[in-house]
Protein backbone atom coordinates (compact mmCIF):
# COMPACT_ATOMS: atom_id res chain seq x y z
CA UNK A 1 0.00 0.00 0.00
CA UNK A 2 1.20 3.05 -0.75
CA UNK A 3 2.68 5.52 2.38
CA UNK A 4 1.55 8.92 1.48
CA UNK A 5 -2.05 6.63 0.87
CA UNK A 6 -1.95 5.18 3.75
CA UNK A 7 -0.92 8.25 6.21
CA UNK A 8 -3.77 9.44 4.70
CA UNK A 9 -6.40 7.34 5.84
CA UNK A 10 -4.75 6.85 9.14
CA UNK A 11 -5.28 10.66 9.19
CA UNK A 12 -8.87 10.04 8.45
CA UNK A 13 -9.51 7.23 10.72
CA UNK A 14 -8.23 9.43 13.53
CA UNK A 15 -10.11 12.93 12.74
CA UNK A 16 -13.42 10.20 12.82
CA UNK A 17 -12.09 9.00 16.05
CA UNK A 18 -11.46 12.26 17.74
CA UNK A 19 -15.08 14.04 16.18
CA UNK A 20 -16.76 11.44 17.42
CA UNK A 21 -15.10 11.64 21.33
CA UNK A 22 -15.59 14.81 21.06
CA UNK A 23 -18.93 15.29 19.52
CA UNK A 24 -20.70 14.18 22.46
CA UNK A 25 -22.20 11.44 23.38
CA UNK A 26 -25.09 10.88 21.06
CA UNK A 27 -23.61 12.22 17.55
CA UNK A 28 -23.07 9.22 16.08
CA UNK A 29 -26.51 8.66 16.45
CA UNK A 30 -28.81 11.77 16.36
CA UNK A 31 -30.46 10.57 13.23
CA UNK A 32 -31.89 7.12 14.49
CA UNK A 33 -34.90 7.07 16.80
CA UNK A 34 -34.52 6.32 20.64
CA UNK A 35 -35.63 2.46 21.18
CA UNK A 36 -38.56 2.51 22.68
CA UNK A 37 -39.66 0.92 25.58
CA UNK A 38 -42.81 1.25 27.44
CA UNK A 39 -43.16 4.14 29.61
CA UNK A 40 -42.58 3.94 33.49
CA UNK A 41 -44.73 5.79 36.75
CA UNK A 42 -42.96 9.29 37.24
CA UNK A 43 -40.15 9.65 39.57
CA UNK A 44 -41.07 12.66 41.87
CA UNK A 45 -37.99 13.90 43.63
CA UNK A 46 -39.58 14.56 46.90
CA UNK A 47 -37.31 18.12 47.22
CA UNK A 48 -35.57 19.69 44.56
CA UNK A 49 -32.08 20.28 44.76
CA UNK A 50 -31.53 24.06 45.97
CA UNK A 51 -33.28 27.35 45.46
CA UNK A 52 -35.93 27.03 42.89
CA UNK A 53 -36.66 29.52 39.59
CA UNK A 54 -39.87 29.77 37.92
CA UNK A 55 -40.75 31.70 34.81
CA UNK A 56 -44.78 32.47 33.22
CA UNK A 57 -44.19 30.77 30.10
CA UNK A 58 -46.35 31.97 26.76
CA UNK A 59 -47.87 30.24 24.14
CA UNK A 60 -44.43 29.25 22.34
CA UNK A 61 -43.16 28.06 25.73
CA UNK A 62 -46.06 26.03 26.10
CA UNK A 63 -45.64 24.47 23.07
CA UNK A 64 -42.12 23.70 23.50
CA UNK A 65 -43.42 21.68 26.65
CA UNK A 66 -45.92 19.72 24.64
CA UNK A 67 -43.24 19.12 21.82
CA UNK A 68 -40.63 18.09 24.39
CA UNK A 69 -42.99 15.84 26.47
CA UNK A 70 -44.29 14.34 23.20
CA UNK A 71 -40.80 13.30 21.98
CA UNK A 72 -40.04 11.86 25.46
CA UNK A 73 -43.61 9.71 24.66
CA UNK A 74 -42.48 8.62 21.60
CA UNK A 75 -39.29 7.45 22.64
CA UNK A 76 -41.22 5.46 25.22
CA UNK A 77 -39.39 7.14 27.99
CA UNK A 78 -41.12 8.06 31.66
CA UNK A 79 -41.84 11.04 32.98
CA UNK A 80 -38.73 11.36 34.30
CA UNK A 81 -37.20 12.15 31.23
CA UNK A 82 -39.38 14.67 30.13
CA UNK A 83 -38.86 16.58 33.33
CA UNK A 84 -34.92 16.51 32.92
CA UNK A 85 -35.51 17.40 29.31
CA UNK A 86 -37.72 20.26 30.32
CA UNK A 87 -35.80 21.68 33.07
CA UNK A 88 -32.71 21.93 31.08
CA UNK A 89 -34.33 23.29 28.06
CA UNK A 90 -35.38 26.04 30.80
CA UNK A 91 -31.88 26.57 31.53
CA UNK A 92 -30.99 26.62 28.27
CA UNK A 93 -33.48 28.86 26.44
CA UNK A 94 -36.07 29.42 28.64
CA UNK A 95 -37.87 27.31 26.71
CA UNK A 96 -37.30 29.06 23.62
CA UNK A 97 -35.68 27.60 20.31
CA UNK A 98 -33.26 29.91 19.78
CA UNK A 99 -31.70 30.73 16.60
CA UNK A 100 -27.92 32.71 16.03
CA UNK A 101 -28.36 35.50 18.54
CA UNK A 102 -25.12 37.08 16.61
CA UNK A 103 -22.56 38.92 19.55
CA UNK A 104 -24.53 37.42 22.49
CA UNK A 105 -24.72 33.63 20.73
CA UNK A 106 -22.45 31.18 23.18
CA UNK A 107 -20.29 29.71 20.34
CA UNK A 108 -22.84 28.48 17.76
CA UNK A 109 -25.58 27.22 19.70
CA UNK A 110 -29.06 26.85 18.68
CA UNK A 111 -32.36 25.83 19.83
CA UNK A 112 -34.58 24.66 22.54
CA UNK A 113 -30.92 22.84 23.77
CA UNK A 114 -28.68 25.14 23.03
CA UNK A 115 -26.91 22.13 21.20
CA UNK A 116 -24.21 22.67 18.82
CA UNK A 117 -23.94 21.82 15.06
CA UNK A 118 -19.79 22.04 15.46
CA UNK A 119 -20.25 19.38 18.49
CA UNK A 120 -22.42 16.96 16.33
CA UNK A 121 -25.64 17.44 17.75
CA UNK A 122 -27.02 17.79 14.30
CA UNK A 123 -27.64 20.75 11.30
CA UNK A 124 -28.91 24.02 12.63
CA UNK A 125 -32.29 23.03 10.64
CA UNK A 126 -31.79 19.75 13.28
CA UNK A 127 -31.65 21.45 16.01
CA UNK A 128 -33.70 23.72 15.79
CA UNK A 129 -36.45 21.20 15.13
CA UNK A 130 -38.18 20.71 19.02
CA UNK A 131 -38.69 17.03 18.06
CA UNK A 132 -35.24 16.65 16.78
CA UNK A 133 -33.09 18.13 19.39
CA UNK A 134 -35.60 16.27 22.37
CA UNK A 135 -34.88 13.11 20.93
CA UNK A 136 -31.27 14.11 20.68
CA UNK A 137 -31.07 15.12 24.48
CA UNK A 138 -33.02 11.56 25.19
CA UNK A 139 -30.25 9.71 23.42
CA UNK A 140 -27.22 11.10 25.08
CA UNK A 141 -29.47 10.73 28.62
CA UNK A 142 -29.82 7.24 28.14
CA UNK A 143 -26.42 6.64 27.43
CA UNK A 144 -26.07 8.25 31.62
CA UNK A 145 -25.92 4.87 33.43
CA UNK A 146 -28.63 5.32 36.16
CA UNK A 147 -30.15 8.45 35.25
CA UNK A 148 -33.01 7.56 36.88
CA UNK A 149 -32.13 8.05 39.76
CA UNK A 150 -29.24 10.48 39.76
CA UNK A 151 -30.12 14.06 40.29
CA UNK A 152 -31.93 15.77 37.93
CA UNK A 153 -28.61 18.42 37.31
CA UNK A 154 -26.35 15.48 37.23
CA UNK A 155 -28.38 13.79 34.46
CA UNK A 156 -28.68 17.01 32.40
CA UNK A 157 -24.91 18.37 33.37
CA UNK A 158 -23.44 14.40 32.23
CA UNK A 159 -25.40 15.15 28.83
CA UNK A 160 -24.72 19.09 28.08
CA UNK A 161 -21.49 19.62 29.42
CA UNK A 162 -22.15 23.01 30.78
CA UNK A 163 -20.19 25.53 32.33
CA UNK A 164 -22.49 25.61 34.99
CA UNK A 165 -23.23 22.08 36.02
CA UNK A 166 -25.50 23.31 39.29
CA UNK A 167 -27.52 25.67 37.31
CA UNK A 168 -30.06 23.01 36.02
CA UNK A 169 -30.88 22.16 39.65
CA UNK A 170 -32.88 25.50 40.08
CA UNK A 171 -35.92 24.33 37.69
CA UNK A 172 -37.35 20.90 38.64
CA UNK A 173 -39.95 21.90 40.69
CA UNK A 174 -41.35 23.73 37.65
CA UNK A 175 -40.18 21.24 34.95
CA UNK A 176 -41.87 18.45 37.40
CA UNK A 177 -44.86 20.81 37.40
CA UNK A 178 -45.70 21.03 33.88
CA UNK A 179 -44.87 17.32 33.23
CA UNK A 180 -47.85 16.73 35.66
CA UNK A 181 -49.95 19.64 33.54
CA UNK A 182 -49.32 18.34 30.28
CA UNK A 183 -48.16 14.36 30.41
CA UNK A 184 -51.80 13.41 29.93
CA UNK A 185 -53.42 16.19 27.60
Amino acid sequence: MNTIFRKSMLSVAGLAFAGGVFAGPIAAHAATPVDAKPAAAAVQVAKPQGEQSRITLNDEQTANVKAIIAATKKAGLPERAAVISIATSLQESKLENLGHLGDANDHDSLGLFQQRPSSGWGTPEQITDPEYSTTAFLKGLKQVDGWQDMPLTEAAQTVQVSAYPDAYAQWEQQATDLVAQHWNS
